[in-house]
């Protein structure tokens, strides 16, 4: 195939479509999930609507259990607070929930990456003049190092996945190995990375990001072109499982019923 997004004309699916499907596979029913907004929470609320329809959303602006009928624009979204169990202060959210320790998952997206999944959502290029000034960081530092895994969602690119980042916003493994653990941060850190290309998940001892499932009709070449550094391949690497027809069907609905409800034409690609 001559790019990731043409993976719907032989397969009938999208890259977008089958990153985000593979992403909601990993929320099991019944995870409390701290949620991010765009592609996590594409990828969360799917879950909700499949296969973990117990699962419990929570959005750092308050809402704890939100099952929105279409994806929210922003953490402030009436929607969120209309649909979830209850809601509560920003400070109760982070301290009794976060650093509390009841926040199963952190599921997260990323501007950029670097090999040890530490993420950068600031700035591309120097702090004081940068050439992109990014959305910030919001919550996702306190996610990342709370929660008692992360999961980071993104599109793989050069730029995204890169040797070195001009900002590190939330930590993943720092400088690897056991850097984390010395450093304090008392989250295990992020466990998958999941991409239009592929699954990437850390080495167990070096903490590394390695490719372990690839996506169909994705090339191992392709990915490694679309990292910025020598990307580790697992001997055991897998193929990630094609979205059912029912998971496409879901989300497909919840992306036309949030393109009506906030006018926009088709939903996310």
């Amino acid at each position: 195939m001559s790019s990731p997004e043409t993976t719907g004309e032989t397969l009938d699916f999208t890259a977008t479509e089958i990153m985000t499907v593979a992403a909601s596979r990993l929320l099991q029913n019944g995870t409390v999930c701290f949620v991010g907004i765009g592609l996590p929470s594409t990828a969360a609320n799917l879950a909700r609507l499949t296969h973990a329809p117990d699962v419990v959303l929570i959005y750092e602006s308050g809402p704890i259990g939100a099952k929105p009928t279409v994806l929210p624009l922003s953490i402030g979204d009436g929607d969120l607070a209309l649909t979830a169990d209850t809601v509560v202060g920003t400070p109760e959210i982070f301290r009794y929930w976060l650093q509390g320790g009841r926040i199963d998952v952190g599921f997260l997206g990323a501007a950029q990456v670097d090999r040890f999944a530490n993420i950068n959502t600031t700035v591309i290029g120097p702090y004081d003049a940068p050439k992109v000034r990014l959305p910030g960081a919001g919550g996702a530092p306190e996610i990342a190092s709370q929660a008692k895994e992360v999961f980071i969602v993104l599109k793989q690119s050069p730029k995204a996945f890169v040797a070195k980042l001009p900002f590190v916003t939330s930590a993943g493994y720092l400088d690897g190995g056991d850097a984390r653990a010395k450093a304090g941060i008392p989250g295990a850190g992020p466990t998958a990375v999941i991409t239009d290309l592929g699954i990437l998940t850390p080495d167990p001892v070096t903490k590394e990001l390695t490719l372990t499932s690839i996506h169909p009709g994705v090339t191992v070449e392709q990915v490694k072109a679309a990292t910025g550094w020598d990307l580790k391949i697992s001997p055991d690497l897998k193929t990630t499982e094609i979205p059912d027809a029912g998971a496409l069907a879901a989300l497909r609905d919840l992306q036309a019923r949030t393109a009506a409800a906030h006018g926009q034409v088709g939903g996310e690609g």
